[in-house]
């Protein structure tokens, strides 16, 4: 462990999208009686300068697609912008693909913009996201 972030979620502008990453971030969400979420989970994709990607708890490798309204969803609206290091946005695989992946920033990343749905930031846990953004990576990015 490397330590610990603390994020705010924009839930008055993407509420949907916040709600799923609160969810799984909390536990609450339940499969089949089952607490499922991010406990446990890792960045499986490392890009210096870029981003930091995560939350593929379905299979740990950035394949697994899982959200709170039982399969992807539609991205809600990019009124936010990729803007600077720390935001948190959806990962995907197209046009309303979202679902349990995410990324968070490491730099500006404006090419993203209309593309993934920026829905937080860290507020606390900035070097901490340095940190990961900095181990030694190997094919397709993984740590």
């Amino acid at each position: 462990e490397v330590g610990r972030m603390k994020i705010e979620l924009f839930a008055d502008v993407v509420p949907k999208t916040a709600e799923n990453f609160r969810q799984f971030c909390t536990g609450e969400f339940r499969k089949d009686g089952v607490p499922i979420g991010y406990k446990g989970s890792t960045f499986h994709r490392v890009i210096k300068d870029f981003m930091i990607q995560g939350g593929d708890f379905v299979n740990g490798d950035g394949t697994g697609v899982a959200s709170i309204y039982r399969g992807p969803f539609a991205d809600e609206n990019f009124k936010l912008k990729h803007s600077a290091p720390g935001l948190l946005s959806m990962a995907n695989s197209g046009p309303s693909t979202n679902g349990c992946q995410f990324f968070i920033t490491c730099s500006k990343c404006d090419w993203l913009d209309g593309k993934h749905v920026v829905f937080g930031k860290i507020v606390d846990g900035l070097l901490v996201m340095r940190k990961i953004e900095n181990v030694p990576t190997g094919p397709n990015n993984k740590p």
